[in-house]
């Protein structure tokens, strides 16, 4: 791919990474229970039924699942920048063949072909 096709996909990559960092501490924040809780003293988000316990539980392990997804998607971003850096930005890191404009419109951190994409799904069930 040719420098000037890739900025474009640049400018994207960057704000994507921008974003999923700000999401990131974001729920890091709301995880760990420090949104909100600075001037009401330790005790204030300890629930008082079990019920509650169960909730807060739940919702601290959904949010933290919800980043360590969000923590993938962004290394992806990081691994796209690279490649643009490099110029390897649109070549697949499995076949080395050409990744199609249209999936990188779709998803311009994909670091393979449909192809390999594919192959490698399959490889993992």
């Amino acid at each position: 791919m040719k420098v000037a096709d890739m900025r474009p996909f640049r400018k994207v990559l960057e704000q994507l990474r921008s974003r999923l960092r700000g999401d990131v501490s974001t729920m890091a924040d709301t995880a760990l229970g420090t949104v909100g809780t600075q001037d009401q003293g330790p005790s204030s988000r300890k629930p008082v039924h079990m019920d509650d316990l169960g909730s807060e539980a739940f919702d601290q392990e959904f949010t933290l699942s919800l980043m360590e997804n969000e923590e993938d998607t962004l290394q992806m971003v990081d691994e796209a920048l690279a490649r643009i850096r490099r110029k390897t930005f649109g070549n697949c890191v499995e076949c080395d063949g050409i990744i199609t404009k249209k999936r990188l419109e779709a998803l311009p951190y994909a670091p393979t072909c449909i192809r390999c994409a594919e192959k490698l799904e399959k490889e993992k069930w």
